[in-house]
């Protein structure tokens, strides 16, 4: 069964940095595509990163461009995101998700995504 966690959250001030990491368990993570999402309070999930298990090509929101950067460590089977110059807009809860599938390019919607962690806090103070 795939199980996934995220870690590396915490609460930064602004123009900080966190990076956030997932570990998989009961899969081999190069098999999946993996996306980054958030949730904001009071707002809907959305996608913020995601890399593709065809190459490990890589897509971003335009809120995360410049800022942040996927990848994937397939001998920890982890996926990380370092976060840099991080915003108050950028507070909340981050999920990874996981899906098997060859993607030439991965999608950043949450709704295609079949295995998610639980999620971990990022507060960004102002």
């Amino acid at each position: 069964q795939v199980q996934l966690v995220e870690s590396g959250g915490g609460l930064v001030q602004s123009g900080g940095s966190l990076r956030l990491s997932c570990t998989a368990s009961g899969c081999t993570l190069g098999y999946y595509a993996i996306g980054w999402c958030r949730q904001a309070p009071g707002k809907e999930r959305e996608g913020v990163s995601c890399i593709s298990s065809s190459d490990d090509s890589t897509n971003y929101a335009d809120s995360a461009k410049g800022r942040f950067t996927i990848s994937r460590d397939s001998a920890k089977n982890t996926v990380y995101l370092p976060m840099n110059t991080l915003k108050p807009e950028d507070t909340g809860v981050y999920y990874c998700a996981a899906r098997r599938e060859l993607w030439r390019l991965c999608r950043l919607s949450p709704s295609p995504y079949d295995y998610w962690g639980p999620g971990i806090q990022v507060t960004v103070s102002s």
